[in-house]
């Protein structure tokens, strides 16, 4: 069932690095070449090909037999709210402690008792020079224990101070392995070759499908798994249309993207850039490409709290299972437009998938995604889609189990639909 495979795949990706290494063992089962940046890239009409940039971020591409007509993009993003470990710390009454700072906006409250472990990628010194290896402490290691109610435990998000309250527990003082001993062990590499790392906490409680009638999904990480997931399916199930099909999976997105793999960089462009010039398209010919292409950009969104009804727009109030999520913003934090929207409409009537829309309460502020940053590099029709959930950024998050089909099936039909430009608007084929 759809909904296993995606919590095998979110429990399979505890962290950004993880993610795009499994969405590459799928693309290299679906016979795609892997490319790499420091080298000239050999290109051919019919190919399949994909290119990793920092090791989390990841853009794959099928180019159709003869020369594309537009380019179709679904991009979501691999890394989601959590901690990255700077340091191990001084013993204090007995207990070693994690030095950590927080990554994203989590909701801090969430990470306390429940078991943690450590997963992200060292820098190996080797006699050739520096190599990269991923390392997943693959069990029970550390807990956030909370303060007892009795002592005053604050219990409201932003009140919990990351330096002083939230450092994991690894050991006790008497414990002769170190943190550094732990990623050596299961890099099965020296310690004295570990050079740098990036390593982050992550929830080992498994996902779980619960409700009356099995209606809901709990993981870690559903945003932004949920939509990796779903657009790599989609991917390469759907039809050759004469399309350049394009699928971008990004890191950084929870803070902000400003890194070289992030939605903000040029990774995007420069990839579509070699493309051009290795199929021998010109600078013209691809810029008048552009109005007949467009950007899915996938990522998740908001359902209304029934416990909280307040807190969500009178009147777009989007539900569990609901069906594929429009989202908006005036101020342009989204980048759905009326004719983008019309075309996401379109596709979910086609694929017979429901939809439904998002507003944020005119009063509070909402977040921003893939696609305006995107649009700031290549600029095309896109619109800003998700599923919905609740307890986003949690350490455990819940979701829809029937919206991540939804959410295939329409990304299937839009990937297998061509759209061109009109003189005065769109046409889907």
């Amino acid at each position: 069932m759809i909904k296993i495979e995606l919590l095998d795949f979110i429990k399979r990706s505890p962290s950004p690095y993880h993610a795009v290494r499994n969405v590459c063992v799928s693309l290299d089962g679906a016979g795609f070449k892997r490319l790499y940046e420091h080298d000239i890239w050999d290109i051919e009409n019919g190919g399949k090909y994909y290119v990793v940039r920092g090791g989390s971020s990841i853009i794959a591409f099928s180019v159709p037999p003869a020369r594309f007509c537009g380019i179709a993009v679904c991009a979501s993003h691999t890394d989601s709210p959590s901690f990255k470990i700077k340091s191990e710390l001084p013993p204090v009454n007995g207990l070693v402690r994690l030095n950590v700072e927080g990554y994203g906006g989590m909701a801090k409250e969430s990470w306390f008792d429940r078991p943690l472990s450590a997963a992200g990628r060292i820098a190996v010194g080797t006699d050739k020079g520096i190599e990269y290896k991923l390392v997943d402490i693959d069990r029970d290691l550390m807990m956030i224990p909370s303060l007892a109610v009795h002592m005053g435990a604050p219990r409201e998000n932003g009140k919990v101070n990351t330096q002083t309250e939230l450092l994991p527990v690894l050991c006790t003082e008497e414990t002769k392995k170190s943190f550094p001993d732990l990623l050596s062990e299961y890099a099965g590499v020296r310690i004295e070759d570990i050079e740098g790392f990036d390593i982050y906490l992550y929830n080992r409680e498994s996902g779980t499908v619960f409700g009356a009638d099995n209606e809901f999904i709990a993981s870690p990480r559903i945003d932004n798994l949920e939509s990796v997931y779903a657009s790599v399916k989609a991917f390469l199930n759907s039809e050759e249309n004469g399309m350049l099909k394009v699928l971008a999976a990004f890191n950084n997105e929870e803070t902000g993207s400003l890194t070289r793999q992030g939605a903000e960089s040029t990774f995007f462009a420069d990839t579509l850039d070699r493309i051009n010039e290795a199929l021998g398209i010109s600078r013209s010919e691809y810029l008048a490409l552009l109005p007949s292409s467009f950007i899915m950009s996938v990522d998740n969104a908001h359902a209304a709290h029934p416990n909280y009804i307040g807190k969500a727009d009178p009147v777009s109030r989007p539900r569990l299972n609901g069906g594929v999520v429009i989202k908006y913003n005036a101020s342009g934090r989204y980048t759905t437009d009326a004719v983008s929207a019309a075309v996401v409409k379109r596709l979910c009537k086609k694929a017979g998938v429901p939809f439904q829309e998002f507003h944020n309460r005119s009063d509070i502020a909402g977040g921003s995604t893939l696609g305006n940053l995107m649009n700031r590099h290549i600029s095309v029709h896109s619109a800003d889609i998700g599923l919905a959930q609740l307890a986003m950024h949690s350490a455990y998050e819940t979701a829809g189990a029937k919206d991540v089909l939804y959410m295939e099936r329409f990304l299937t039909e839009f990937y297998g639909t061509r759209i061109t430009s009109e003189n005065n608007g769109l046409k889907l084929i």
